[in-house]
Formats: C-alpha cells, sequence, structure tokens
C-alpha cells in the first residue's frame, strides 16, 4: 500500500503540470489583457502598461527566455516555481492581495469556514449529502420494487436529473420561487441563514442525486442475482437479514467510491450556480477573474480545483482496497 501511494503521489505532479500547460496556453491564447478596460471607458496608457508588465513579470517570455542566461526564466516557469512554494502570485485586478488570500483568508473575526473557498466547500458537502440521503434510499426502494410504478418514477426523476443541465433547474426554479410563488429572493444579501442556501444545493446535487439512485438500483439489482443471495433465501433468512447483511454492505461499494470525486465536482463545478444566485464562494470569483483576464487567479483556482479532483481520484482507489478485499492494491 505504501509502496502504491508514494506511486500515485509521483504521478500527480504532471497531472498538475499538464493542467498548468494547458490552463496557461489557453489563457494567453484568449484575446486581450489584465490591463485591458471596457472599451467605453479610459483605456491604461501604454508607460503605465509597460510598469505594470514590468512589476509582475508579465514582460517576460511565456515559456522559453532565449534572449537571457537562464531558459527557465519565464513567465509559465515562475509561476510553477512560485506555485510549487505554495505562492499562487498576487492578483492583477485585487489590489495588495495574494489570491491564496482571496480564496482563503476569512473575513476579520470569523473561521477558514467563511472564506470563499469555505463557501464553496459547504456547498458542495450539503449538496452533496442531500443527495446521498435521498438518492441511496430511493435506489434501494426501486430495485427491491422492480418493475412497479415506484421503480419507474425514480427512474423517470433520475433520467430527468441526469439530463437537464444545473442551470436550466436553477432558471426554473429562480421563476417559479422568487417569481411566482415570491418565497425566495433572486439575490441574497445574507448567507448566514441556513435556509438561503437549500435552494443552490439543490439545484447543485440534483444531478448526482440522480446518479447515485441510478447507481444505486443498478447495483443492488446486480446484487440481488448473486449466488450468495439465493444461497441466503434458501437457507430460510429473512428477507430484511438479506437486504441487511448481505446486500447493502456490497451494492454500496460503488455509491460508496464515488462520493469522494462527487464531491470534488460539486465544489469545482459550482461556479455557474454559485453566478446566478450571488454566491460569495470561489466558483463565483472564478467566473469573475476570467472576465478580468486576472491571469493569477485563473491559474490558482484552476490548480486547485485539479488538485482537489485528483486527490478525489487518490482517495477512491484506495477506499476500493478497504471496502473490497478482492481487490489488492499494488
Amino acid at each position: 500500500m505504501t509502496t502504491y501511494l508514494i506511486r500515485r503521489i509521483f504521478w500527480m505532479v504532471p497531472v498538475l503540470l499538464m493542467v498548468a500547460l494547458i490552463t496557461f496556453t489557453m489563457m494567453h491564447q484568449a484575446p486581450g489583457g489584465p490591463w485591458d478596460r471596457d472599451p467605453s471607458r479610459r483605456q491604461v496608457d501604454s508607460s503605465t502598461q509597460e510598469a505594470l508588465n514590468k512589476k509582475f513579470g508579465l514582460d517576460k517570455p511565456l515559456f522559453i527566455n532565449l534572449e537571457g542566461g537562464n531558459p527557465l526564466d519565464s513567465q509559465f516557469f515562475t509561476y510553477v516555481g512560485n506555485a510549487i512554494q505554495g505562492d499562487l502570485g498576487p492578483s492583477y485586478r485585487q489590489r495588495g492581495r495574494m489570491v491564496q488570500d482571496v480564496l482563503f483568508e476569512p473575513p476579520k473575526g470569523k473561521a477558514i469556514w467563511d472564506s470563499r473557498f469555505g463557501y464553496s466547500m459547504r456547498l458542495g458537502l450539503l449538496a452533496l449529502v442531500m443527495a446521498a440521503l435521498l438518492g441511496i434510499p430511493l435506489g434501494i426502494l426501486a430495485a427491491l420494487k422492480r418493475n412497479t410504478f415506484f421503480d419507474y418514477s425514480a427512474l423517470f426523476m433520475s433520467t430527468i436529473g441526469i439530463s437537464v443541465p444545473s442551470f436550466v433547474l436553477a432558471i426554473f426554479l429562480i421563476i417559479l420561487l422568487a417569481g411566482r410563488l415570491n418565497i425566495l429572493k433572486i439575490i441574497q444579501r445574507d448567507w448566514s441563514n441556513p435556509a438561503a442556501w437549500m435552494v443552490p444545493a439543490v439545484v447543485l446535487g440534483f444531478g448526482t442525486f440522480a446518479y447515485i439512485t441510478r447507481l444505486t438500483r443498478n447495483s443492488m439489482l446486480e446484487v440481488m442475482g448473486q449466488d450468495y443471495v439465493r444461497t441466503a433465501r434458501a437457507k430460510g433468512l429473512g428477507g430484511r437479514v438479506i437486504i441487511t447483511r448481505h446486500m447493502l454492505r456490497n451494492a454500496l461499494i460503488p455509491v460508496m467510491t464515488i462520493m469522494g470525486p462527487a464531491l470534488a465536482g460539486l465544489i469545482t463545478g459550482s461556479f455557474i450556480i454559485e453566478t446566478m444566485f450571488g454566491f460569495p464562494g470561489s466558483g463565483r470569483e472564478y467566473v469573475t477573474a476570467i472576465g478580468n483576464r486576472d491571469y493569477s487567479m485563473i491559474m490558482g483556482t484552476t490548480l486547485i480545483y485539479a488538485l482537489l479532483i485528483v486527490l478525489a481520484n487518490l482517495t477512491v482507489d484506495i477506499m476500493y482496497g478497504f471496502l473490497d478485499p478482492r481487490i489488492k492494491v499494488k
């Protein structure tokens, strides 16, 4: 297990480097730059722009420096070297603030959970808990009541959840709850009220709920046809004992192992929902950074999101070894 972990951790390095390279290349291929303004407003003059480029190292070559003595003295390799040391660089639009401070520093007198990343983490965790608490029982009952109205209803609901994009569901709920029923504020001002989190969490986690429901149902149906389940029935064991002791333990292995990637996916994929609901999380800050061409904020947020996904996949591989003794980790 130790050798496997070390090998997987080393494999994280080229993955993150490739993510950084692709993000950096796409970012610089987009038109405009961090000092561009609205065309209807006064532009940054060339001398000021030159001074800013020199201050933040944007006057260096993008990848390879052929003019100086050090070919790695470029924007990309300088940023990667600083990121390895935990320095994600200064925000080009939020003066005097580092990227890590913008994402992880909470307001004065608050805990880290009240930072932008903490808000996104809490929203993703709430969405995952709601999806699991509803999706797992629904999938189990759908399998036990196969080919009944309840099963068809669960499949219909899960199909809608997988097919309908989250932003479409968000628009529908905003129109219904805020426009027609007037029981929801379109833009919340105070996120300290837990009730304000419910609609964004439902919208964010509905697709995950649908996937968990379908996965649980299919896994239960597969387990129900195994020989050891038929043997337990032949021995005269009660239905409840067979379900709890023999079916659920094996049927829920695939469900449990997707929880890590599901949480990472909910956190990293929440930027659309955060923007639509005005949620003060890191996803909304990411969208703002893209619009402002804030290069360091884009790079830093992307690397953090990529690290979350890589760690989630590593967690799944480790959990498989503990949950299913048939799987040997080498």
